[in-house]
């Protein structure tokens, strides 16, 4: 069975800087790790394969230092990464992100199975993987917390859409999305970080893809969507108040009904 995994390097939320002038995250401001959700996705990929046998190939569109992340899918199980970097893929919407993810799943040939995690920290849309499957023509189940069944023509997930659980059966071939109910990530052992540090990452460009892909279709010029606008937003800061004595306690507690705490 061969499984395809998507993954998206993402940088840290808490370090990353954002061009207001542009609308956009400046990916190079911030070290690349894998999505959190997509560890999630690259574990139920490498179970369905330990179960099944076969392959799992990790995708991703990124930048060039986007490797990294690769390599920790490596280390994580998966037997092939490809990184998909090209300044003409820069600047993508959901729509011109998933057309291109799907070019390269094309170009890759026979596949059965595409996980992806659910959605991604930076961008929270959970459109990429569900649009990823309608470029491609093939079925596709959302926020899948369970795995049920796996055969080589057919999958058996369920699915948590808030007001119920639905139980879904798929052809194959098919694309699941999973959420961190579906199973708990393993942590890399020593020696399988030794081994992805010497993997070979396959790196494509848009003139690898030029047989199948439309160059209108993909990046910024592909792209619908636009920012409109931008900004920081602040958390603004507390006055601290210190009182003392008898008389403190008494104007604090005057102030504290005064702002309705107490009557």
């Amino acid at each position: 069975m061969h499984i395809v995994v998507l993954v998206k390097p993402t940088p840290d939320i808490e370090k990353v800087r954002f061009d207001v002038e542009r609308g956009v995250v400046d990916r190079s401001s911030a070290e690349l790790e894998i999505n959190p959700l997509d560890l999630y996705a690259i574990e139920i990929a490498v179970r369905i394969k330990e179960k099944l046998g076969g392959t799992v190939t990790a995708i991703s569109m990124a930048p060039p230092h986007g490797e990294k992340a690769l390599r920790d899918a490596i280390a994580r199980g998966v037997d092939r990464a490809i990184l998909l970097t090209d300044r003409r893929f820069a600047g993508a919407d959901t729509l011109a992100t998933s057309y291109t993810l799907a070019s390269a799943i094309k170009k890759l040939g026979h596949f059965d199975l595409i996980v992806c995690g659910e959605k991604s920290v930076d961008g929270d849309t959970g459109q990429v993987g569900p649009e990823v499957a309608e470029h491609l023509g093939i079925p596709h189940a959302s926020y899948v917390v369970e795995v049920k069944e796996v055969e080589k023509d057919r999958i058996v997930v369920v699915s948590d859409l808030g007001n119920a659980y639905y139980l879904l059966k798929l052809k194959l071939p098919a694309l699941i999305s999973v959420t961190k109910e579906v199973a708990i990530p393993r942590k890399p052992k020593f020696k399988d970080v030794l081994r992805a540090r010497k993997a070979m990452i396959e790196v494509w460009r848009a003139d690898d893809l030029k047989d199948i892909i439309d160059l209108n279709r993909i990046g910024l010029m592909g792209s619908p969507t636009r920012v409109v606008k931008a900004y920081y937003a602040f958390e603004k800061g507390r006055e601290g108040i210190v009182v003392k004595g008898e008389e403190g306690i008494r104007k604090f507690i005057e102030l504290l009904k005064a702002e309705g705490v107490l009557r």
